[in-house]
């Protein structure tokens, strides 16, 4: 079964942590694509191993990713 689930990916010192908000795993790289690899290697690993009831807990289905605008001073 195939899902498609959301990714943010952020500079973090000199590499990249990339983040799976539906089920809260993360995971980093050097690079935009190993950062992005390796969260889709630990998804995979997540899916694989996690029980069922683990998986309901954790899986959120609507998951909104917008910029907003505040006042910094």
């Amino acid at each position: 079964m195939k899902r498609t689930l959301t990714v943010i990916i952020e500079r973090e010192g000199d590499g990249y942590v990339a983040l799976c908000p539906e089920v809260d795993v993360a995971s980093q790289g050097e690079t935009l694509d190993e950062a992005r690899d390796n969260l889709k290697e630990a998804l995979e690993l997540f899916f694989e191993t996690a029980s069922a009831e683990e998986v309901r807990r954790r899986l959120h289905d609507e998951v909104y990713v917008t910029r907003l605008e505040v006042t910094v001073d």
